[in-house]
């Protein structure tokens, strides 16, 4: 039994249960002996503190949204739950930045600057649920980042509970700046965006805000008879130098797994659809829609053009962040995150394509096809363990090709649990090596988050 002194414990095995994974299809979780859902930085040091004198694994976590198991209990770990670490501490309108709980909701965050007329640009799909701790550990990405850049790009600073030599462990570190610019020794903050709460426990997060944009951006849509069609439109407009805010890439069961739950009226009847969205203000932005239509045009849509109805617009958008719950609602939905550059993005649809019909699994697509991230769902029957085994296996086939074109396993929902096998793929032993000596020194007794990210076994 763990024991902390001063810091109230939830032992009750439906709690630890609903808290001990997150939202990734089939991925292994261990049993907790016990889960706190702490208030403070000083709750979080002693939580810390008291399970590094008992030996104790401490997971970190949010919402529970991740999609790699990063947040999945392992066995006699304590799960340290910071969602109720929610408060906005700061906002700086001057000077743009603003100072967060890990526990603060993206879209709570959003709606808070914006009524100082800032933006906060990160935007996972799952935005309105996901906490900036989460974001931060994920390093997550979103609509926009083709354009804005992703969670790392606006992480200016960050303070974190951490180990470190014997006894150390509940020590409070501040790394980074409060300014745009800053270069005074190693980027430490940089190195625990993406690091999925093996390094230590983020307990603030110091944040880049933007100016809001002021007009509503135009949105081009385009349709496409395959999503390899779909695919080599994302190549054109490379060529064509074209940088939307968001580029977006939605198959026809996903459009149709929408449609079926919301009742959008959205027309199902083509196999993918291209959505841009252009910010640019004034005739520059209509230049770029205009653009934007050609290239599409030019890729052979059945049809392209821009919206003149901004609901219409929205409507399109909201289908793209409704995709993959959607689809959960057909049953188990196995999710994919590779990324390739954006001119093999042809070739990764192709090969996803080739792998859905060699192992005859449904594989749904969408993606942040600008920037060359993609989401294929593989769908299985619930309870259909010869379809399990084919939607992992085509898992599996859908990393190596992505490293076969030169891309990575996974560009924002983490390794966690279900990338390692990947990850060994593409790192090699040399690198494999750096990554342990990071953890060594940041965790010598490994005890934050162990058995993720270096893709040894817990």
């Amino acid at each position: 039994m763990v024991h902390l002194d001063g810091v109230d414990v939830l032992t009750d095995p439906d709690v630890l249960a609903s808290l001990g994974h997150d939202d990734a299809e089939w991925a292994p979780a261990g049993l907790a002996v016990g889960a706190v859902r702490a208030r403070s930085t000083a709750e979080v040091q002693r939580v810390v503190a008291a399970c590094a004198e008992q030996g104790i694994p401490v997971v970190t976590r949010g919402a529970g949204t991740g999609l790699s198991g990063g947040a999945n209990a392992v066995d006699g770990c304590v799960i340290l739950d910071l969602s109720k670490m929610n408060e906005i501490l700061e906002i700086d309108a001057d000077n743009m930045i603003a100072v967060v709980q890990p526990g603060v909701i993206n879209n709570d965050l959003k709606a808070a600057v914006a009524a100082l007329g800032l933006w906060y640009p990160p935007d996972p799909a799952s935005a309105p649920w996901s906490t900036i701790g989460g974001n931060v550990a994920t390093n997550a990405g979103g609509l926009c980042c083709l354009k804005y850049g992703v969670t790392r790009d606006y992480v200016l600073g960050l303070e974190a509970v951490v180990g470190g030599p014997a006894g150390a462990y509940g020590t409070v570190v501040r790394l980074g700046h409060r300014t745009t610019k800053g270069v005074a020794g190693y980027d430490l903050t940089g190195l625990f965006v993406g690091s999925e709460g093996t390094l230590g426990v983020v307990t603030e997060v110091t944040l880049r805000l933007r100016p809001a944009r002021k007009e509503a951006p135009r949105t081009v849509v385009g349709a496409f008879d395959s999503v390899v069609a779909a695919g080599n439109a994302v190549a054109e407009c490379t060529r064509r130098g074209l940088l939307p805010a968001a580029l977006e890439l939605l198959d026809r069961t996903c459009l149709q797994a929408v449609e079926d739950w919301k009742h959008l009226g959205l027309s199902t009847t083509a196999e993918a659809l291209l959505l841009a969205q252009i910010d640019a203000p004034g005739q520059a932005g209509d230049d770029e829609a205009t653009e934007m239509t050609a290239a599409f045009t030019g890729a052979g849509a059945l049809w392209a053009e821009q919206s003149t109805d901004e609901f219409e617009a929205e409507q399109l958008f909201a289908a793209r962040r409704l995709a993959y719950p959607a689809l959960e609602r057909l049953g188990p939905v196995l999710t994919e995150d590779v990324c390739v550059p954006r001119s093999a993005v042809p070739a990764m649809l192709t090969a996803i394509t080739e792998i859905a019909a060699r192992h005859g699994v449904t594989i749904a697509t969408i993606a942040h096809a600008g920037d060359g991230n993609l989401h294929p769902l593989i769908l299985s029957p619930a309870g259909d363990d010869t379809a399990r085994k084919a939607a992992q296996s085509s898992f599996e086939e859908i990393l190596t090709a992505a490293i076969g074109l030169g891309g990575t396993v996974t560009g924002e929902h983490g390794v966690g649990l279900l990338k390692r096998g990947g990850l060994r793929q593409e790192v090699t032993p040399e690198v494999f090596a750096l990554h342990r000596a990071v953890k060594q020194t940041f965790d010598p007794l490994d005890l934050f988050n162990p058995g993720k990210v270096t893709g040894d076994p817990a």
